[in-house]
């Protein structure tokens, strides 16, 4: 079996300069004078026993006007710190080769399918690119990540794309060990999460899920920085970039729809070590609550087609399936009251307007314009047509080498 191994590196302006309106964002990009979680991960390479992949860094920018010097910056990183495995980039100078290669092959409709921008569509190279490299499984691990069992990827692809109770396995997502090792989110519980109760929302999922036998079993939650996801579904599902985060499980989402389990195996572990995120708390607050309600309105917005699977929030439960219902705008209204009022006694007026806001956006700037469900019927025929067209081994070849990515 063919194994790629992807990882995405999110890098943002120099320290002491502001993030711009313009620039996208991320959780916690590096700044560019900084070294950042990348070097540690590929140092951490070295414990793993299978070393049947091959491994390609995506390096990410958060502004067009620093984008060649986040791929000089990556790409030395990846000549520092290469010594396990033979490690691949693939940055925008790769990805403007491959647009004037759809472009050579009259193919230019399908270039919007293909960008360096947003978690969604960055995902949706992870998967692009082992496709490109013709692999039949892809491996999705985050850049601030370390790895500690030299079994991980015996464990990552032990399940893939074999039988299990009926079903083939074509999606199987591993946890995070927390720097505290253990897998649960120990977050400080504060008044405002009241009515926004993510944190404990999420624990009691992973505890009926992580903490629970068998090892593998169905999961209604994914984390995109340690997915394994078979040819035979990213070919043919896509992450969805109308989705501002959460793009794991709104892919598992989708693949629901379209009749594909997502599983969780309980020992595929990683270390996971991130930095403090850098965006403000009512801006972080601000994207899931655009998430959630996007997600919502795709549930609600499913029509009875053949061959697709009608999904419940329920189906979704404990998370995210309590964020998908009814009482959503409710749980809003009150939990940025109750931040507003945090941000008011801190002093920070700002932070408590921008509250206020997201009630005001949550009932508004939120809600699609179109089905989401619809547009996601839409996306999926045009990514299966992208991924059809570089499924022939002549076109992939041709565009690995047109690209500059040599395998």
């Amino acid at each position: 079996m063919k194994v790629t191994m992807v990882i995405p590196s999110y890098w943002g302006r120099k320290k002491e300069k502001k993030r711009k309106p313009s620039d996208t964002i991320y959780d916690h990009p590096t700044p560019l004078n900084e070294e950042g979680t990348l070097g540690r991960l590929l140092e951490s390479l070295s414990v793993l026993t299978n070393r049947e992949f091959r491994v390609v860094v995506l390096a990410v920018s958060t502004a067009k006007d620093i984008q060649d010097e986040v791929e000089q910056k990556v790409t030395n990183i990846v000549k520092e710190n290469s010594t396990a495995l033979d490690v691949l980039i693939f940055s925008y100078s790769h990805l403007s080769k491959i647009h004037r290669f759809l472009t050579k092959k009259k193919k230019a409709d399908l270039i919007p399918l293909l960008q360096l921008e947003g978690y969604s569509k960055v995902r949706n190279l992870c998967t692009f690119i082992p496709l490109m490299m013709d692999s039949e499984t892809a491996v999705l691990i985050d850049d601030d990540e370390i790895f500690e069992d030299p079994s991980f990827m015996d464990k990552a692809v032990e399940f893939i794309g074999k039988e299990k109770h009926g079903d083939r396995v074509l999606a199987v997502a591993g946890y995070y060990i927390n720097p505290d090792d253990d897998f649960f989110l120990n977050r400080e519980i504060s008044p405002w999460m009241t009515y926004w109760n993510k944190i404990d929302c999420m624990n009691r999922a992973f505890k009926e899920v992580i903490a629970k036998g068998p090892r593998l079993k169905v999961t209604p939650f994914a984390f995109g920085g340690n997915l394994v996801i078979h040819r035979d579904l990213f070919t043919r599902i896509p992450f969805d970039p109308s989705v501002p985060r959460g793009e794991d499980i709104d892919f598992l989402i989708n693949a629901r729809m379209f009749g594909h389990k997502v599983y969780l195996d309980n020992q595929l572990a990683i270390k996971h070590a991130a930095p403090p995120k850098i965006s403000p708390l009512w801006e972080r607050v601000r994207e899931d609550i655009f998430r959630f309600v996007f997600e919502r309105a795709k549930l609600e917005g499913q029509k009875g087609y053949p061959g697709l699977h009608p999904l419940q929030a329920s189906d979704l439960d404990p998370y995210p399936g309590e964020f998908l219902r009814d009482d959503l705008e409710d749980k809003i209204y009150r939990s940025n009251q109750m931040l507003a009022i945090d941000y008011i006694g801190k002093g920070d007026t700002k932070g408590a307007a921008e509250c206020m806001r997201n009630i005001y956006m949550a009932n508004t700037h939120a809600i699609p314009s179109e089905n989401p469900y619809y547009e996601l019927l839409r996306l999926q025929a045009d990514w299966e047509q992208l991924m059809d067209f570089f499924s022939s081994e002549e076109i992939a070849e041709e565009a690995v080498v047109f690209s500059g990515l040599k395998p």
